[in-house]
């Protein structure tokens, strides 16, 4: 006996359009239109010229076989956008993380790349699933791997934005991230309205899983930029020493030895960026009945010398006045002193046998960097540029139009945390060095090509890459430098004169 019910049913049509078809109580497909359906009734043998008015071979439901308001052009556009999106999120994510991920100095920072390109992977997944999403929605879950994408993607273009706005420098990636930023809002709000999330089994875990993977790319970097830096302290240690004079008789001067000591005793390897060290004589007119001189005026015209803001005053000495005798670089801008690793360099200071000093000195100066905030160009960094030679391009300085001869350093630097890069102008370790001044470093955006851009800029760039100086001074008397050495006494013997018993 044949039934009378119809063998072909087609449901009525969702929200985007999209007809389920059931063929004998099962699901054999999904059609958007007539044609879609003759596809799929082709697939299981039938004519393609099969008659789909004929109530007795197909049940209509919700709607004729006119029916179908499914738009494919708006469709197919969402699902570009979307697709697209997701894709250049997945390579932005995989431009900020891949140089940590691979290259960062520490543990915490190569964490966070690891991150950063595992959400790119996940990205791509999304991409993948929103096919699917904007197709016949054959996987459950592909609604809700294109939210957790496209949250992905929110999060890391507003951490983007977020950091651009403290600076608003023009970078390229600039035209990457506010548009994806903007793209991802509109995604967002898309999959929400239409809660892309509603198929999967067990929707709270999902959430759960959202949230974790929130907590844990939030506690790497709150640990990479806050923790760490505190935990690990940079110190350097610095010592200076005379040793005992020696006259060359050759030629009447005196040879005076000096080791200069440095070591890393802290938690973190430093760049040196710049140092110095500079050998003074002090001379003045001694009085042993001074009269009653204005030391507050000595003091105010001593203050600032020699690189001391305090300024002296001596009683018994007057008119003090310094002279440089030897300086220059210790270590060396651009070399690397690892923790625990030391340098000692010893020198010969050479001054007249019969120079007006009564007491020398040595100031020592070191500008470093943290290794762990950044990378130097280190190669182009120790080249020195001349500033009086014509030849050193933009690093020339007429000196006739007054400008100071001095030795410039000048190369790329690049933060630890590639986000900083990305959303920042490329920055540039600056270091001046000349024989009658301080030696000068600063980080900025100024590549001799430009202004110069200075100024609470320059002093940001400072505590971002954690740039710090040490400073040390020594002072000796000329007097114990040129003493006899000690006699030496044979062991067992006293240096004291016995005395007669009566």
């Amino acid at each position: 006996m044949m039934s009378i019910r119809p063998w072909v049913v087609v449901e009525p049509p969702d929200s985007r359009g999209l007809r389920r078809v059931v063929v004998g109580g099962e699901t054999v497909g999904h059609a958007w239109s007539a044609a879609g359906l003759r596809r799929i009734l082709g697939r299981l043998g039938h004519p393609e010229d099969l008659d789909l008015e004929d109530p007795a071979t197909v049940c209509w439901r919700g709607g004729d076989s006119g029916t179908w308001p499914d738009r494919a052009g708006r469709r197919h556009a969402v699902t570009v956008l979307m697709v697209a999106g997701l894709l250049a999120s997945m390579a932005l994510s995989a431009v900020v993380g891949g140089p940590d991920a691979f290259g960062a100095l520490t543990f915490a920072q190569r964490l966070n790349g690891i991150v950063f390109v595992l959400s790119g992977a996940v990205q791509g997944v999304a991409a993948v699933a929103a096919l699917d999403y904007g197709g016949k929605r054959q996987f459950r879950a592909s609604g809700a791997i294109v939210l957790l994408g496209v949250l992905i993607a929110l999060a890391t273009d507003s951490l983007l934005l977020f950091m651009w706005l403290e600076e608003m420098e023009f970078t390229p990636y600039v035209l990457v991230f506010m548009p994806l930023w903007c793209w991802s809002l509109w995604a967002l709000c898309l999959l929400v309205r239409n809660r892309s999330w509603k198929e999967i089994p067990q929707p709270k875990r999902f959430a759960a899983g959202v949230v974790a993977t929130a907590l844990l790319t939030g506690v790497s970097l709150a640990y990479s930029t806050m923790y760490q830096p505190a935990a690990a302290p940079m110190h350097l240690t610095l010592k200076a020493e005379f040793g005992r004079s020696r006259v060359d008789r050759s030629l009447g001067f005196l040879q005076v030895p000096l080791t200069l000591y440095m070591k890393n005793t802290g938690g973190i390897p430093v760049y040196i960026l710049n140092d110095t060290y500079r050998v003074s004589g002090r001379g003045g007119v001694y009085s042993k009945n001074p009269a009653d001189r204005d030391l507050m005026r000595e003091w105010r015209e001593s203050a600032g010398r020699r690189g001391e803001d305090s300024g002296e005053a001596e009683r018994y000495v007057d008119h003090l006045v310094y002279s440089a005798i030897s300086s220059g670089h210790f270590y060396g801008p651009g070399n690397r002193l690892e923790i625990g690793e030391e340098y000692t360099r010893k020198h010969v200071v050479q001054l007249p046998k019969d120079a007006k000093y009564d007491i020398l000195s040595v100031d020592l100066t070191i500008s470093y960097m943290r290794k762990d905030r950044g990378k130097l160009g280190v190669e182009e960094f120790k080249t020195p540029h001349y500033s009086w030679d014509p030849d050193a391009g933009r690093y020339y300085c007429a000196p006739e139009l007054g400008c100071f001869q001095q030795i410039i350093y000048h190369g790329r630097v690049r933060h630890n945390d590639n986000l900083v890069n990305l959303t920042r102008k490329p920055r540039y370790v600056t270091a001046i060095w000349s024989p009658k001044r301080d030696p000068e470093s600063f980080i900025s955006p100024f590549d001799f090509k430009g202004e110069t851009g200075l100024g609470r800029k320059e002093r940001r760039e400072l505590g971002r890459y954690g740039v710090a100086e040490a400073h040390m001074s020594y002072e000796v008397s000329l007097a114990e430098l040129l003493a006899p050495p000690p006699v030496l006494l044979p062991p067992g013997y006293s240096s004291q004169v016995p005395t007669a018993t009566p």
